[in-house]
């Protein structure tokens, strides 16, 4: 790449949870598997292998409707402890070669190796030697864009999946960008890609020439944002150490909840289990959320905000629980219960007197 143009990669771990079980059990290799829930319950597909997306089976698809399109559909119980721990292999891969790096899940990262640690030039010779460290030391495939910046990088990994690496040099931003449909400009998703088509908008470069008063009352104050993208100009530079907006727990059932005890019981070890994380990364929050959903798919939140910041595991369950009590989980079955925090905030930017827990 030219001089001083920054050297970002993008790189997503192909079908990640389907690709562990793989690895992990031979019989499933070569085969359709979902990960997820029972079809006999309101299970859904957390992640698919290769095989199982050829029958058309996508993640977050009803695990019912899945083994519809594939009978021979093999499902696999979700187990997040070896997820985690392929993951932590994989980050630490990647932090070999440059402490920039951003981990966006699990199985993505953006990295920042305009200067790495392995001395390398090309930031392509850098995907292909990390490509190559992953699948010795995980048995996992991946896939790696290389750009000038993440917007292009994370279409690019995505471009010869699985197993792939697409680099968009300096030279060729514009011809790829010609390539490209609205959709795939980030943050618009399938309904605003909708409302920009019935405009005539079907290409991403096609936004740059259009009225930008029209475009504005479309997408509102994302205008200028997307106007930028369709030039492929995205500043946004790699931080290894994100700031944390919000953390979250939460459980779909097999079988809806139908007793509120056992809906308060849920309620309480979600609660201690975000409280318990934000111990672990040395945080405090302001604001409890209550996420649920009832067995007619229709989902409620509610918030309370605390006058001090907490972590403390007995509060937030107080709190969720009485959260709970401003829904109508007494009289409606219940599928899913979820429970976050926000307003986070780390023990230096608090005051000492607001961290004492009760």
């Amino acid at each position: 790449m030219a001089e001083g143009v920054r050297r970002i990669i993008h790189l997503d771990m192909d079908a990640f949870y389907a690709s562990v079980e793989q690895r992990d059990d031979p019989t499933l290799r070569g085969r359709p598997v979902a990960v997820g829930g029972s079809p006999q319950g309101r299970g859904v597909v957390a992640a698919c292998s290769y095989e199982a997306r050829k029958f058309g089976i996508r993640s977050a698809m009803p695990m019912a409707r899945a083994v519809r399109l594939c009978p021979a559909l093999l499902i696999v119980r979700p187990d997040f402890a070896r997820y985690r721990a392929a993951s932590q292999k994989v980050m630490a891969i990647l932090r070999g070669s440059t402490p920039l790096v951003e981990p966006l899940s699990l199985d993505e990262a953006y990295l920042d190796v305009t200067e790495n640690l392995w001395k390398l030039e090309l930031a392509t010779d850098v995907a292909r030697r990390l490509k190559k460290n992953i699948l010795e030391k995980t048995g996992l495939t991946a896939s790696a864009g290389v750009a000038p910046n993440k917007f292009l990088a994370k279409i690019a990994s995505g471009w010869r999946k699985p197993d792939g690496l697409t680099v968009i040099a300096p030279g060729r931003v514009e011809q790829f960008l010609q390539k490209l449909p609205v959709e795939a400009l980030w943050g618009v998703g399938p309904v605003t890609a909708g409302k920009l088509r019935a405009l005539g908008i079907q290409r991403l470069v096609d936004v740059r020439e259009f009225d930008e008063r029209l475009l504005r009352k479309t997408v509102g104050s994302q205008a200028d944002w997307l106007k930028r993208l369709s030039h492929g100009d995205d500043p946004r530079e790699v931080k290894p150490n994100r700031p944390w907006k919000s953390i979250s727990a939460e459980t779909t059932y097999v079988e809806d909840l139908e007793r509120l005890p056992e809906m308060r019981a849920e309620v309480e070890r979600l609660a201690r289990r975000v409280a318990a994380s934000l111990e672990k990364k040395n945080l405090f929050a302001r604001a409890v959320t209550l996420k649920l959903r009832y067995g007619d798919f229709t989902t409620v939140t509610r918030s309370h905000t605390g006058d001090r910041p907490s972590r403390d595991p007995e509060e937030f369950a107080a709190r969720a629980v009485a959260l709970l009590g401003r829904t109508d989980a007494a009289r409606r079955p219940v599928r899913l219960l979820g429970v976050g925090t926000h307003g986070l905030v780390a023990e230096d930017e608090s005051h000492p007197e607001q961290l004492r827990l009760r």
